[in-house]
């Protein structure tokens, strides 16, 4: 073959090439499109949470100032600092002061004069000797005289008296000591009851408005991994001084829980309602805006959305989404309205197969 054919038949070949139609990867390369891994759409309900964290104490009816009931002396003290007492255990032993003990023994004098005052008068009103007015008088001595004896003794004033747990409870405070005088009224120890403990925490007041007695609860101690289930049962209408914070009372289930104890609350105090997506979806355009993509028949459609609520990585959305249109989750900041996507398997919770 002359070189001029040779020439000839190339320049066919050639133009037969470029007339074929474009292959599959020549389209690929003409249309932009963006590797991506989609989730299903769910609708459902998310949990509104206020977060607070304090202490475990007692509740108002579980704690008990121990006074000493008269002037007296601590001979001994029982307990110590932090103990855990059964019921009727005992706490402190008083012994009456010498004025105690004076005025009982004045107590006991005074029903001995007035029992014989009243013999007296008795024997001298059957002698017509006394009127009867004076023997109602005696009487009323005596009844007198007897009821401060008794109170005296009931105080302990007739000897040493020891003070006792009027129910199962911690020490939480002991300001006793052995030797120490004591006045009437002055606080000897503190009690907390082992069960009925609460954990008390403070909320900001727009979040305490949220907040009602009965509301569920899931308490964690610091530290701890494990949480437990509660209820709310009690919300303060003020807001403390010092903190600027209202007071939540949580009632805790019976367990490990010790008063002093610092513990995180999740509060919930009502259900939202709507799309749940993974935070992941959610973008924010350059105007500020939120929104998500979705894929429809393998093109890009960008949906403007509200975020109603967020728990950790969840968020409740409202928007005109298209139910049956899956997510874009990685990938979708590569997107836009119109693009075409390709999928890249997702092995996680809710991935669209």
């Amino acid at each position: 073959m002359s070189r001029r054919a040779v020439v000839f038949a190339l320049c066919c070949t050639a133009a037969r090439i470029a007339a074929l139609p474009p292959t599959r990867a020549a389209n690929a390369k003409l249309t932009p499109s963006v590797l991506v891994t989609l989730t299903r759409l769910r609708y459902g309900a998310l949990a509104h949470q206020v977060i607070a964290y304090g202490t475990v104490g007692p509740s108002r009816s579980g704690r008990e100032v121990i006074m000493a009931p008269m002037p007296a002396v601590v001979g001994a003290v029982n307990v110590r600092l932090g103990q855990a007492v059964p019921r009727n255990a005992p706490l402190v032993r008083l012994v009456p002061n010498p004025q105690t003990a004076a005025a009982y023994a004045r107590a006991k004098s005074s029903v001995a004069v007035a029992r014989h005052l009243l013999a007296s008068s008795r024997k001298l009103l059957a002698e017509h000797l006394a009127t009867a007015q004076q023997v109602t008088d005696a009487r009323q001595s005596l009844t007198d005289a007897r009821a401060e004896l008794s109170a005296l003794r009931a105080l302990g004033a007739s000897g040493a008296k020891t003070l006792r747990a009027p129910f199962p409870a911690i020490v939480t405070a002991l300001s006793a000591s052995p030797g120490a005088l004591v006045t009437a009224g002055s606080p000897l120890l503190d009690l907390t009851a082992q069960r009925g403990l609460v954990l008390t925490v403070g909320v900001i007041p727009a979040q305490a408005g949220q907040i009602t007695v009965g509301d569920r609860a899931r308490v964690t101690l610091i530290g701890g991994h494990r949480s437990v289930p509660a209820r709310v049962l009690m919300c303060g209408a003020m807001a403390e001084a010092g903190s600027g914070l209202v007071p939540v009372e949580i009632g805790l289930p019976a367990g490990p829980f010790l008063p002093g104890e610092l513990g995180k609350a999740a509060i919930t105090t009502r259900e939202v309602r709507g799309y749940v997506v993974p935070h992941a979806a959610i973008l924010i355009n350059d105007r500020g805006a939120t929104y998500v993509v979705q894929a429809v028949n393998g093109v890009a459609r960008e949906v403007r959305v509200r975020i109603a609520d967020s728990l950790g990585n969840r968020n409740v959305i409202t928007g005109p989404l298209l139910a049956h249109a899956p997510l874009v989750l990685a990938g979708n900041h590569q997107l836009s309205n119109g693009m075409h996507i390709r999928l890249r398997t997702h092995k996680g919770p809710g991935a669209a197969r």
